[in-house]
């Protein structure tokens, strides 16, 4: 700070002085009140250049894993869907066993047989549209393409994690649908009960011999169904674990975050009324180093 000299009135060194003090309480008083109003400490990167840059790579990272919240979240809504296909088929699948079992018995006539054989069949159709219809966003989850439609579950991926695809996992259909073991037709082509095994062949009713075999086909596909849903469920499980993972390290990264670039507004308030009254001191000292040079006009008496 420059010394004062009260003899030299051409220069008022005193107001200089005071004024340049008001202009720095002026100017913190402003960053105070701007992070008062905003919530943040770093309001542009003159703040704190180092600390915006790496607050930024956080709220980048904390957005994907944002991303990755809704996108488990989708995922397991489709896992749930295709678990509902796969329970409703199970159902199914039981009922036309209790049916293939309540036909092996010589009580019957050819009549009855047929009946049976006839609702088996009914069953057996039910599946397939239950094939059909359970899709997400046109994606088949129990089955290849279906004639007229589109999409496919030959793989599915879910991004589980904020770096996407190193972080994803892959549901592989294969693992639950395949030529032998799954909802594939025999051509592939299309998805239906075939790929249970349960052609009209296997499911021929005609003699307590056949209505034997009927159910141990059944008995087979119930194995495969069973299968699934176990597999559908571990999936389920697996994103769950993801999920309760990705929402700690959430919350860990927003912690980060908010301490670098969001503003402690206690501390900011005790600031701001700080420079509030140095404002009103230092005003009033500039008002008095302008009045000083005056008593210059006494040597003049």
């Amino acid at each position: 700070m420059a010394t004062i000299d009260m003899t030299r009135i051409a220069g008022n060194m005193g107001a200089l002085n005071a004024l340049n003090s008001l202009n720095y309480i002026n100017k913190n008083l402003s960053t105070h009140q701007t992070r008062l109003a905003t919530g943040k400490r770093i309001n542009q990167a003159a703040d704190d250049a180092a600390g915006f840059v790496v607050g930024t790579t956080f709220d980048v990272r904390k957005r994907g894993m944002k991303t990755a919240l809704r996108s488990i979240g989708d995922a397991q809504n489709l896992m749930s869907t295709m678990e509902g296909g796969l329970r409703k088929i199970k159902d199914i699948l039981v009922k036309m066993r209790n049916k293939a079992l309540e036909a092996e018995t010589d009580n019957f006539g050819s009549a009855e047989y047929q009946a049976i054989e006839d609702q088996v069949n009914a069953f057996r159709d039910e599946i397939d549209d239950i094939v059909q219809t359970t899709k997400w966003n046109e994606k088949y989850l129990l089955g290849p393409q279906a004639t007229g439609g589109s999409g496919s579950s030959a793989e599915l991926t879910f991004l589980s994690g904020a770096d996407g695809g190193d972080t994803s996992f892959k549901f592989n259909s294969a693992t639950y649908v395949n030529e032998n073991q799954g909802f594939y037709a025999s051509s592939g082509s299309a998805a239906s009960a075939d790929g249970l095994g349960l052609n009209s062949t296997a499911l021929t009713i005609e003699s307590a011999s056949t209505a034997e075999s009927a159910r141990e086909n059944i008995d087979e596909a119930l194995d495969i169904v069973k299968e699934s849903i176990g597999q559908v469920g571990s999936y389920t499980a697996r994103l769950s674990f993801k999920e309760d993972a990705l929402a700690q390290a959430y919350t860990n990264v927003e912690g980060a975050y908010n301490r670098i670039m969001n503003a402690d507004m206690a501390q900011e308030q005790v600031e701001a009324s700080k420079f509030a009254i140095l404002q009103q001191t230092a005003s009033a000292m500039l008002a008095q180093a302008n009045m000083q040079p005056q008593f210059i006009l006494s040597l003049f008496q």
